[in-house]
């Protein structure tokens, strides 16, 4: 069996149009590489949406993708992840699923002291799913894992989550790969990160997710596995060429000519501009850069983007500038976190659950009141009320 694994795809998820637009496009790159490679099927582990609830616009591209690949006969398979993930078990993922398109292999079954995992068997292949959840609440979950056998069959096991040979440095929690059930291939997602440890592989985002990435990936991947050799293939997406530059400053009053001086001496055509701009202010605020005749500097020269970071921008006079966050996700959690261990109470626990209750979006035609009356009933079901 040859099959696609792809990860983190995130349709949505940039807030400029035309990287949220070039995500796409990788997404769409990736699904023509798999029929035209005539896969025996795909698998989509977690974070297809940036969010529970994507937009009509976003739904309706996504659908045609799928549309592809049900026309080329070729089967998907997929598992929520911590963005596409609801408290209440339901997403836009069960709508591609009733449409056909793709099939949700979370199937389990809950005991006091288990968790049991049934199989979604296709030719040979046992494939199993657990979802991810915000905050990494599935990690004590998958501590209680077990799979419900399938003697014979090459077993794959998707998870979305974090484990500990990848995690790093990383102040999360992540489960330890040694408890987890047997498998041929552990297909991950969640970490944006190309790595593979034994049979445990993490593909990387089908694009770059923000700026960090960005300057780290340059592009998105995505892996194809034949089981009958056990090997793999990397197929990189690049759309367009990434070009960082950086440059410190220290007298604002001439940052404005220094960086567009900077830039004059790349050919920017056609290129995503990563410019990080770092350093302490002697003289002006950072207000006085002026971003945005660089920025017209930079399409004057036809480059296709321009993206700024001023994370390492400071002044004398206070710290950070102007910070652009890279991931949201552990900010939340590292501020849960503190104030958990400032303020001990049993709530606690149910904070991370709550948040992800309450991040739900408004569905475009939903009433106000609707809307109002689903976060409700979300959070008293974590509140047991």
């Amino acid at each position: 069996m040859r099959f696609a694994h792809i990860s983190d795809v995130h349709l949505g998820g940039w807030r400029h149009q035309p990287l949220q637009d070039l995500n796409f496009q990788s997404f769409q790159k990736a699904i023509d590489a798999c029929i035209e490679k005539k896969l025996d099927f795909v698998l989509i582990v977690g974070d297809l949406f940036d969010s529970a609830y994507p937009s009509i616009e976003i739904l309706k591209k996504t659908f045609s993708q799928f549309r592809k690949l049900s026309e080329a006969k070729i089967p998907c398979f997929l598992i929520a992840g911590s963005h596409d993930y609801s408290v209440s078990g339901k997403t836009f993922l069960d709508v591609l699923e009733n449409a056909g398109f793709c099939k949700n292999v979370a199937d389990i079954e809950e005991t006091e002291d288990k968790i049991i995992v049934n199989p979604v068997l296709y030719k040979g292949v046992a494939i199993y799913g657990y979802p991810g959840k915000k905050s990494g609440l599935e990690i004590p979950e998958l501590r209680k894992i077990k799979l419900n056998d399938s003697p014979g069959m090459f077993k794959i096991f998707m998870l979305h989550t974090t484990i500990d040979k990848a995690k790093g440095t990383l102040p999360i929690d992540a489960i330890e790969t040694d408890s987890l059930p047997q498998a041929d291939y552990y297909a991950l997602g969640h970490l944006h990160i190309d790595f593979r440890y034994k049979n445990f592989v993490y593909p990387g985002p089908i694009f770059p997710n923000n700026f960090q990435e960005l300057e780290d990936l340059k592009s998105g991947s995505f892996y194809i596995i034949d089981t009958e050799s056990n090997s793999s293939e990397k197929i990189n997406l690049n759309l367009k060429q990434v070009l960082p530059i950086k440059i410190e400053i220290n007298d604002a009053l001439t940052a404005t000519e220094k960086i567009i001086s900077e830039l004059d001496k790349h050919e920017l055509e056609d290129k995503i501009i990563l410019l990080r701009v770092y350093g302490e202010i002697e003289k002006g605020s950072v207000s006085d850069v002026k971003f945005q005749q660089i920025e017209q500097f930079a399409k004057s020269k036809n480059a296709f983007f321009i993206l700024r970071n001023t994370h390492d921008l400071k002044t004398k006079e206070s710290e950070i500038e102007d910070i652009e966050v890279d991931n949201i996700e552990n900010v939340e959690e590292e501020v849960v976190n503190q104030y958990s261990n400032e303020n001990p109470s049993d709530f606690n626990s149910l904070i991370p659950q709550l948040i992800n209750a309450l991040s739900i979006e408004k569905q475009e035609g939903e009433t106000v009141e609707n809307f109002n009356s689903r976060l409700l009933e979300e959070s008293k079901k974590i509140l047991k009320f």
